[in-house]
Protein backbone atom coordinates (compact mmCIF):
# COMPACT_ATOMS: atom_id res chain seq x y z
CA UNK A 1 0.00 0.00 0.00
CA UNK A 2 0.94 3.49 -0.43
CA UNK A 3 1.35 5.97 1.42
CA UNK A 4 -1.60 8.10 -0.01
CA UNK A 5 -3.94 5.72 1.49
CA UNK A 6 -2.74 4.73 5.41
CA UNK A 7 -4.51 1.72 5.73
CA UNK A 8 -6.99 1.72 8.89
CA UNK A 9 -6.26 -0.20 11.71
CA UNK A 10 -8.55 -1.30 14.76
CA UNK A 11 -6.31 -2.71 17.53
CA UNK A 12 -8.98 -4.47 19.69
CA UNK A 13 -9.30 -5.49 22.63
CA UNK A 14 -11.78 -6.68 25.92
CA UNK A 15 -11.54 -3.81 27.69
CA UNK A 16 -9.55 -1.26 25.26
CA UNK A 17 -7.97 -0.45 28.53
CA UNK A 18 -4.52 -1.68 28.29
CA UNK A 19 -2.92 -3.80 25.13
CA UNK A 20 -5.03 -2.31 22.58
CA UNK A 21 -4.18 1.17 23.79
CA UNK A 22 -0.61 0.42 23.95
CA UNK A 23 -1.29 -0.72 20.58
CA UNK A 24 -2.47 2.50 19.06
CA UNK A 25 -0.13 4.37 21.04
CA UNK A 26 2.83 2.36 19.57
CA UNK A 27 1.04 2.78 15.87
CA UNK A 28 0.74 6.44 16.26
CA UNK A 29 4.28 6.98 17.64
CA UNK A 30 6.68 4.72 15.07
CA UNK A 31 3.70 4.41 12.26
CA UNK A 32 1.66 7.23 12.37
CA UNK A 33 3.18 8.04 8.78
CA UNK A 34 2.20 4.86 6.99
CA UNK A 35 -1.19 3.66 9.50
CA UNK A 36 -4.10 5.56 10.30
CA UNK A 37 -4.53 3.90 14.14
CA UNK A 38 -7.40 3.38 16.66
CA UNK A 39 -8.20 1.14 19.01
CA UNK A 40 -11.80 -0.07 20.92
CA UNK A 41 -13.00 -2.72 23.35
CA UNK A 42 -15.79 -5.29 23.68
CA UNK A 43 -16.41 -3.20 26.83
CA UNK A 44 -14.63 -0.03 28.25
CA UNK A 45 -12.91 -0.46 31.11
CA UNK A 46 -11.14 2.97 31.39
CA UNK A 47 -7.34 3.45 31.06
CA UNK A 48 -5.13 1.66 32.95
CA UNK A 49 -2.81 3.67 34.73
CA UNK A 50 0.14 1.42 34.75
CA UNK A 51 -0.21 1.10 30.60
CA UNK A 52 0.03 5.21 31.19
CA UNK A 53 3.05 5.08 33.09
CA UNK A 54 5.28 2.39 31.35
CA UNK A 55 4.59 3.64 28.00
CA UNK A 56 5.60 6.96 29.02
CA UNK A 57 8.85 5.32 30.41
CA UNK A 58 9.34 4.59 26.80
CA UNK A 59 8.45 7.93 25.63
CA UNK A 60 4.98 7.16 24.25
CA UNK A 61 2.14 9.62 25.77
CA UNK A 62 -0.91 7.20 25.69
CA UNK A 63 -2.75 9.60 28.71
CA UNK A 64 -5.10 11.87 26.27
CA UNK A 65 -6.48 8.55 24.76
CA UNK A 66 -9.81 7.16 26.35
CA UNK A 67 -11.25 3.49 26.54
CA UNK A 68 -13.93 3.36 23.88
CA UNK A 69 -16.53 1.37 22.60
CA UNK A 70 -15.97 -0.74 19.35
CA UNK A 71 -19.89 0.74 18.94
CA UNK A 72 -18.27 4.13 18.17
CA UNK A 73 -16.73 2.40 14.96
CA UNK A 74 -19.70 1.06 13.92
CA UNK A 75 -19.55 3.51 10.20
CA UNK A 76 -15.99 3.10 9.64
CA UNK A 77 -14.77 1.20 7.30
CA UNK A 78 -11.22 0.16 8.76
CA UNK A 79 -8.26 -1.98 6.82
CA UNK A 80 -7.57 -4.30 9.44
CA UNK A 81 -8.74 -5.21 12.51
CA UNK A 82 -5.86 -6.58 15.11
CA UNK A 83 -7.45 -8.44 18.14
CA UNK A 84 -4.86 -9.00 20.85
CA UNK A 85 -6.83 -10.89 23.25
CA UNK A 86 -8.29 -14.37 23.16
CA UNK A 87 -11.70 -12.92 24.30
CA UNK A 88 -11.64 -10.21 21.86
CA UNK A 89 -10.65 -12.48 18.71
CA UNK A 90 -13.75 -15.38 20.04
CA UNK A 91 -15.87 -12.47 20.61
CA UNK A 92 -14.83 -10.39 17.57
CA UNK A 93 -18.24 -8.17 15.78
CA UNK A 94 -18.88 -8.92 12.16
CA UNK A 95 -16.93 -5.50 10.10
CA UNK A 96 -18.30 -5.74 6.68
CA UNK A 97 -16.86 -4.70 3.45
CA UNK A 98 -13.08 -5.23 2.72
CA UNK A 99 -11.95 -5.08 6.43
CA UNK A 100 -9.58 -8.17 7.42
CA UNK A 101 -9.48 -9.34 10.73
CA UNK A 102 -6.22 -10.30 12.11
CA UNK A 103 -5.37 -12.05 15.75
CA UNK A 104 -1.94 -11.39 17.28
CA UNK A 105 -2.69 -12.40 21.16
CA UNK A 106 -0.39 -10.97 24.03
CA UNK A 107 -0.90 -11.48 27.44
CA UNK A 108 -3.19 -9.42 29.80
CA UNK A 109 -0.76 -7.13 31.85
CA UNK A 110 -3.35 -6.70 34.64
CA UNK A 111 -3.78 -10.42 35.53
CA UNK A 112 -0.13 -11.11 35.13
CA UNK A 113 0.66 -8.25 37.71
CA UNK A 114 -1.75 -10.11 40.04
CA UNK A 115 0.60 -12.61 41.54
CA UNK A 116 3.16 -10.16 41.91
CA UNK A 117 4.53 -9.11 45.34
CA UNK A 118 6.01 -5.38 44.70
CA UNK A 119 5.28 -2.15 42.21
CA UNK A 120 7.95 -3.25 40.45
CA UNK A 121 7.44 -6.45 39.57
CA UNK A 122 3.88 -5.70 38.50
CA UNK A 123 5.27 -3.19 36.85
CA UNK A 124 7.79 -5.57 35.23
CA UNK A 125 4.53 -7.38 33.53
CA UNK A 126 3.52 -4.41 31.87
CA UNK A 127 6.64 -3.76 30.69
CA UNK A 128 7.19 -7.25 28.67
CA UNK A 129 3.78 -6.92 27.01
CA UNK A 130 4.73 -2.90 26.10
CA UNK A 131 7.79 -4.62 24.55
CA UNK A 132 6.23 -7.17 23.07
CA UNK A 133 3.47 -5.24 21.63
CA UNK A 134 6.04 -2.64 20.40
CA UNK A 135 7.86 -5.55 18.44
CA UNK A 136 4.62 -6.27 16.85
CA UNK A 137 3.77 -2.45 15.71
CA UNK A 138 7.08 -2.28 14.15
CA UNK A 139 6.60 -4.67 11.80
CA UNK A 140 3.32 -2.99 10.11
CA UNK A 141 1.48 -2.77 7.92
CA UNK A 142 4.00 -5.04 5.95
CA UNK A 143 3.10 -8.30 8.60
CA UNK A 144 -0.59 -7.41 8.03
CA UNK A 145 -0.09 -7.42 4.36
CA UNK A 146 0.86 -11.36 4.23
CA UNK A 147 -1.09 -12.23 6.50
Amino acid sequence: MTNEHKPKTLFLCTGNSCRSQMAEGWARHMKGDVLDPYSAGIETHGLNPNAVKVMAEAGVDISSQRSKLVDEFKDMEFDYVVTVCGHANETCPFFPGRTKVVHVGFDDPPKLAAACATEEEKLNCYRRVRDQIRDYVESLPEALERQ
